[in-house]
């Protein structure tokens, strides 16, 4: 495997190939044992993957390339699980929060003026940004599937998606108890 990192790490795009038919399928099925989503597995797969090439000139593994991988694609897998339950914990305290406003009429006008934050926050984003939050929010496309309809990378995709957010947790702060 090392002869390989090293090949590829010139550019050997051949050698890339080949570890690449190696380890995807394997890589996939281990991504979906923490997932649980096909989908998401064999994007999380592409995106290493993708990034050991972008990045292979700068590779310094000291442990077998197989292993690197593995470790890999379970750290990315932990971070998105973490992260969903994040968003999870996120939705629920909307939810108890809107259903207390609707009891209270006080509630109702904030929650009023909080639609209002959220339509300037969306108002104020760059268009491409906001196009990517609307398809992803409003349309509930994956990044893959939003990166393939605007023809440009995952990685764009996340990045657009992480302002947006930020954008959104900063001007919403004062309604829901979010720190950025």
């Amino acid at each position: 495997m090392n002869l390989i990192l090293r090949r590829i790490q010139k550019g050997d795009l051949k050698a890339f190939e080949s570890l690449f038919k190696e380890l995807y399928s394997p890589l996939c099925l281990y991504a979906n044992k923490y997932l649980q989503d096909k989908d998401k597995a064999e994007e999380t797969v592409q995106d290493i993957f993708y990034g050991i090439w972008k990045n292979r000139e700068k590779l310094d593994i000291r442990v077998s390339f197989k292993s690197y991988l593995y470790k890999a694609v379970q750290n990315n897998c932990l971070q998105q699980i973490q992260h969903h339950l994040v968003e999870d914990k996120y939705k629920q305290y909307v939810k108890s929060e809107v259903a207390h406003f609707h009891s209270d009429p006080a509630k109702e006008m904030e929650l009023q003026e909080m639609n209002e934050v959220i339509e300037q926050t969306l108002d104020s984003l760059p268009e491409r940004c906001k196009e990517i939050f609307s398809m992803s929010r409003f349309e509930g496309l994956k990044y893959r599937e939003i990166a393939e309809k605007l023809e440009i990378s995952t990685k764009t995709v996340e990045a657009n998606m992480g302002k947006a957010l930020q954008a959104f947790r900063q001007n919403l702060k004062q309604y829901v108890g979010v720190n950025s």
